[in-house]
């Protein structure tokens, strides 16, 4: 049997060569196995910076090498990853036109007649290019006076002088 040194308190010991490839034979004893499973290290949450004990075992399967004190502080560092293109579910900001429009302060109230209910004011595109998401080319309109947008081009230059002049 080959002798190994005990990797807590360097003491000499016999361990099976099966033992050895399965990862085993590391300790001499029970006592030393158990400090070895001590030896932890205080770290600070990667969030909110809050002591964190970690066990080496927990230190060693980490995926990401960051720690964290809480769940909550963990989804936020994932969520803070995972915006716009970083997403899984990014389309080219097809999608996202509302929530950037929502983000501005600009008022939400359709421009052609005044409605102020969110449950049906719609985002529209002036250049009506879906892919142009800039702010300044985003505006709150109601689902009828989209309509009229896109059916009524009258209506649609008088909306146009509107939004332009003020």
């Amino acid at each position: 049997m080959p002798l190994v040194e005990c990797k807590i308190c360097k003491k000499s010991l016999y361990a099976k060569p099966s033992h050895l490839e399965l990862g085993w034979g590391k300790y001499c004893s029970v006592a030393c196995r158990i400090q070895a499973q001590l030896l932890g290290r205080n770290l600070s949450c990667l969030t909110c910076n809050a002591g964190v004990y970690r066990s080496p075992r927990q230190i060693k399967h980490s995926k990401s090498g960051n720690f964290f004190c809480s769940k909550s502080c963990q989804t936020k560092w994932k969520n803070s990853l995972r915006v716009g293109n970083s997403h899984p579910n990014w389309k080219n900001g097809i999608h996202s036109y509302r929530k950037r429009l929502m983000r501005t302060e600009e008022r939400q109230i359709c421009v052609g007649c005044g409605m102020r209910d969110i449950r049906i004011l719609a985002v529209h595109h002036l250049d009506h290019n879906r892919e142009n998401n800039d702010p300044s080319n985003l505006t709150w309109v109601c689902f009828n006076c989209h309509h009229l947008i896109h059916h009524d081009i009258n209506f649609e230059n008088t909306l146009k002088s509107r939004i332009y002049i003020t």
